[in-house]
């Protein structure tokens, strides 16, 4: 699916590697990584002292722009855990 250019813009304002932060009441340890020279992005959350787990992938096509790809999940669930996160200082 294509995401929306709120999501692509703040899954690029995160930081890359692996890191700590909030969305919604709960705590998220995040791996973002860059893959194939910039062309595909995966990003993996896990909750701290909890289940809760967000798995992506994020590709950049010439043709179609930006293509979300979720793992084993809802589409509308990464983008609001994305759009929602808030990295620690």
């Amino acid at each position: 699916m294509t995401p929306p250019d709120a999501f692509v813009s703040a899954f690029f304002a995160l930081p890359e590697g692996r890191f700590a932060g909030t969305s919604g009441d709960r705590r998220y340890v995040v791996v973002r990584q860059q893959l194939a020279k910039g062309k595909s992005h995966k990003l993996v959350a896990h909750e701290l002292g909890g289940t809760d787990y967000i798995s992506m992938n994020l590709y950049q096509t010439r043709i179609s722009g930006a293509l979300l790809r979720p793992c084993e999940m809802a589409a509308s669930k990464v983008i609001a855990f994305v759009l929602d996160f808030e990295p620690d200082a």
